[in-house]
């Protein structure tokens, strides 16, 4: 029995032994693994930073900068991306107060001023939301060793809105150029020194494009088939030209279509999605049909820290379709105003009136405009933009009398009804609500306003849907439910009462 227990604790002892080896290996594995890790530039950040996904403001190196020793492609590439994500992160740290991802992009003496920075802003509970809209470098001197850089940025476009605990005091446009020093340390090119100059503050210059000699008859359209889905896996271009026939024989020469942010790719635009929109274009040009295209389709954010995503966003596609026969004009965002609230008033009107210029810069020909939801929103930015578009799905007896209203307030602007309608929905939800008869007395009621007073116009929508995306309204049956029967043509392809006042007869 003694020797049984002596051969069980034996056992015993060898089992804990070979534990305790085991753990002091993995140890020593895992410290050895972490140690020779160091070299990873990406493990070594302490804020980790995807420009792809946060920072992509418009770099343009001179291209006849540098002109003593060669750099080379991929040198030239680390350099832009270090000197990037140094903005970026200063970025960061003057909203935020901290100093995450500072140490990665700037030398001690560098540091210095930026958390002194920091520590005046907290003591006076001051943050600043800004980006940078632009760069233009040159680099003017690139040492023997290939540790240390000058380069002058040109011209640097930058936006700050300045906040007093946590509220919006003010916001500014500047234009200044820098001279930076950068040296090559651990593997990152590090600011060094960092001087501005000729530094002024831009004034808006808003350039109007008008469209007053072309009278939109128009409708808010969705295939039947893949409603707030028009680019997706279901795209058909049949249906897209039995459609546009349609309305042309309906007397309709405009239609106004939306392109998702998220699913056209965000900063990263898919150029699938841009071929088929042109496609879509293409097919509204042989059938007489002009385009008013929405941009930033169920986008609601309006950072600043994202600004230069949303701007390489617009970039594609008003550059790629800028020149369509069927373009009539870019509407930056739809009802924008709705997220007011949630967003705040001043972040959103920063955010569109940016989009303004930036759309305008690319775009000289076509007209701007922004789909505000209600007639009281219509003239809010009413300088930075070409036309006033408002949705109204108020009282009918009321609009003749608030839309004269708006045009004394706005008097040299053409106005323009984005979207108006009534569901034809009666049932469970709300029982004797409405019916197709009351849909076509509404719109018979519409269009004679309309056509007596000559005011453009765009209808929603040609047809009722058998479902609306949770997206769009939430997922209450009282909510979702009248959405889908706002359209001239029900769900069996039946055209309702409503359809003899499409356009004017």
């Amino acid at each position: 029995m003694v020797k049984n227990n002596k051969y069980f604790i034996r056992v015993i002892a060898m089992f804990f032994y070979i534990i305790v080896i085991s753990i002091l290996l993995f140890l020593v594995s895992s410290l050895y693994t972490y140690l020779n890790t160091g070299a990873d530039r990406s493990k070594m950040l302490h804020l980790e930073v995807k420009k792809i996904d946060q920072y992509l403001p418009k770099i343009a190196w001179a291209e006849n900068g540098n002109e003593g020793r060669f750099v080379d492609d991929e040198t030239l590439k680390n350099i832009e991306n270090d000197y990037l994500d140094a903005w970026y992160v200063n970025h960061v740290s003057n909203k935020t107060n901290t100093t995450a991802g500072i140490e990665d992009y700037y030398t001690k003496n560098a540091r210095k001023k930026i958390y002194d920075f920091i520590d005046e802003n907290k003591k006076n509970n001051i943050s600043i939301a800004s980006t940078t809209i632009n760069h233009n470098p040159d680099i003017l001197f690139f040492s023997e060793d290939g540790q240390l850089i000058v380069l002058e940025d040109k011209e640097v476009i930058e936006y700050s809105s300045i906040y007093e605990n946590d509220k919006f005091l003010y916001d500014y446009t500047s234009k200044a150029s820098y001279k930076m020093m950068l040296l090559l340390e651990d593997g990152f090119w590090r600011i060094r020194h960092k001087i501005k100059e000729n530094e002024e503050d831009l004034i808006k210059n808003y350039t109007n494009v008008s469209i007053d000699t072309f009278e939109i008859r128009g409708i808010n359209y969705y295939p039947q088939k893949t409603p707030w889905d028009t680019f997706g896996d279901n795209f058909d271009k049949d249906v897209l030209d039995k459609d546009f026939k349609l309305l042309n024989n309906a007397n309709i020469n405009t239609i106004r279509i939306f392109i998702p942010y998220v699913d056209f790719g965000k900063a990263n635009v898919d150029q699938e999605k841009i071929n088929k929109l042109k496609t879509l274009l293409d097919i509204a040009e042989e059938n007489n049909l002009k385009a008013v295209v929405t941009l930033f389709d169920f986008y609601g954010n309006y950072n600043v820290l994202d600004w230069t995503l949303n701007h390489r966003h617009a970039e594609a596609i008003v550059t790629n379709l800028k020149d369509h026969n069927a373009i009539l004009a870019w509407d930056i965002k739809n009802e924008p105003d709705l997220d007011f609230n949630s967003r705040g008033k001043q972040n959103v009107i920063a955010w569109l009136e940016h989009m303004s210029l930036i759309i305008k810069s690319i775009d000289k020909k076509h007209p701007i405009t922004i789909g505000w939801s209600n007639i009281e929103s219509a003239s809010i930015l009413k300088d930075a933009i070409d036309f006033i578009s408002f949705h109204y799905y108020e009282d009918v007896d009321l609009f003749e009398e608030k839309f004269n209203q708006l045009k004394k307030e706005i008097p040299n602007k053409k106005l323009v009804l984005g979207e108006y309608g009534l569901s034809s929905y009666s049932g469970f939800w709300r029982p004797f609500a409405s019916s197709e008869e009351k849909q076509e007395a509404y719109h018979k009621k519409m269009q004679k306003v309309l056509t007596e007073k000559n005011i453009s116009f765009m209808s929603w929508t040609l047809y009722d849907f058998d479902k609306v995306p949770k997206e769009v309204v939430g997922s209450l049956p009282w909510r979702t439910n009248p959405q889908k029967r706002f359209g001239f043509i029900d769900t069996k392809g039946n055209l309702k009462p409503s359809f003899k006042y499409i356009s004017k007869q």
